[in-house]
Formats: C-alpha cells, structure tokens, sequence
C-alpha cells in the first residue's frame, strides 16, 4: 500500500484537537497503520486559513483531501464540529475516523 501524508490542521487555541490527535492514533492502531506519521499544521491566521482552505479545528487530511470535505468560499480560524454518534462534538471519534481510513485504503 502507498505511503500516506496524514496531516491534522488546528489552530493554537483550539480546546478540541489533542482529542482529535488521540482519535487519529487510536484509529491508525486499530487498522494496522504503524508506519504514518501525523504532521501537525499549525494555522496561524487568515491567511493560512485561505492558503489551506481550513475547515476548522481540528481538521484530518490524507493525501491532502479533507476527510469531511465541503464546500466554501471563505476559510477562517475556527472550531470545527462533528456529528458523532454521541451527538456534536468538537472532533470525530476514533471509529468515524477509522472507516474513514478504510475507505482510502480500498
């Protein structure tokens, strides 16, 4: 299987992406994924947020795709919310991003 650029985008004040970041390891685990490494991409301002197009914090690419992609014309520095399972929550649970990686790897 190819290499994958697995990056997670937050911005500094955001209360929600080592959660994230946790979720993300958790999910790489339970599918096998020993060797990827996570680059963390710290969005400083709007135009980082511009030059990404950041959908929140935090956000998971793979290959440079948003794993939740959507459409937009403005990018900012802001939070980001999922519908979990649990409800909305400020980052994906490790299964969401688990059948997330499945379905890159198919």
């Amino acid at each position: 299987m190819a290499e994958l650029k697995i990056e997670l985008l937050y911005f500094e004040g955001c209360p929600s992406w080592k959660n994230g970041l946790e979720n993300l390891k958790t999910a790489l685990k339970s599918e096998d994924i020993s060797d990827a490494d996570i680059h963390l991409v710290l969005i400083t301002d709007e135009v980082d947020a511009m030059k990404e197009k950041f959908l929140g914090s935090p956000s998971f690419h793979i290959n440079g795709q948003d794993l939740w992609p959507e459409e937009r014309k403005a990018y900012f520095l802001g939070c980001r919310v999922y519908l979990t399972e649990e409800g909305m929550k400020g980052f994906p649970t490790a299964e969401m991003l688990r059948k997330k990686l499945q379905t890159i790897r198919t």
